[in-house]
């Protein structure tokens, strides 16, 4: 008689339990669907952050660096190549971002997947007055293709812990409001 009370609790616990989980993460995306609009309406969030699965790619000291070396803060990571006309025309938009959003809490990485390597990522960099973007690029494209990524330019958004948002493949005005209320809405959310 014991054992039944107790196994009663536990599944109204569990039951609960679930129902706070589960609403938690239809909050967040109830929330996050709100701030798709405008430059932000291709983006594609998930019900929940998913992991992501780290990559190494260069500097532009041509030090080899990690993903998970920004963990803590909310990055957006852009896959662009130089050839690739839609990324030269987002890429100002992505320098701004990171020159007002850019510190503490925020990263915009742009990893180029230039199989000629770093000098045509600086090159570009110099060539379109890019400032406040360091320059990152990965020849082997790995990066891209472990990301999921199989079209230029292609972002993806990671919260404090590294788990992937969302993404939008595709450009965008990164500096937009509608772009920047979103990475706000993580910031402040995570």
């Amino acid at each position: 008689m014991m054992n039944k009370p107790m196994k009663v609790t536990g599944l109204l616990f569990l039951l609960t339990f679930t129902g706070l989980v589960a609403g938690t993460s239809t909050a967040f995306s109830e929330n996050l669907n709100a701030l798709l609009t405008g430059e932000m309406q291709n983006f594609a969030p998930y019900e929940t952050p998913r992991a992501f699965k780290d990559f190494t790619f260069l500097n532009s000291e041509g030090a080899e660096e990690t993903l998970s070396d920004h963990r803590g803060k909310v990055v957006l990571i852009n896959f662009w190549a130089t050839w690739c006309a839609p990324c030269r025309k987002e890429m100002p938009s992505l320098d701004r971002l990171q020159g007002e959003m850019g510190g503490d809490d925020f990263e915009v990485l742009a990893i180029g997947q230039d199989l000629q390597g770093m000098e045509k990522v600086t090159g570009f960099f110099k060539k379109l007055g890019i400032r406040n973007l360091a320059p990152r690029n990965d020849k082997t494209v790995k990066s891209g293709r472990d990301s999921g990524v199989f079209g230029l330019p292609a972002s993806i958004l990671l919260n404090r812990d590294g788990e992937e948002i969302g993404r939008l493949v595709g450009p965008a005005e990164w500096d937009s409001p509608e772009a920047k209320a979103l990475i706000r809405h993580i910031i402040d959310g995570s």
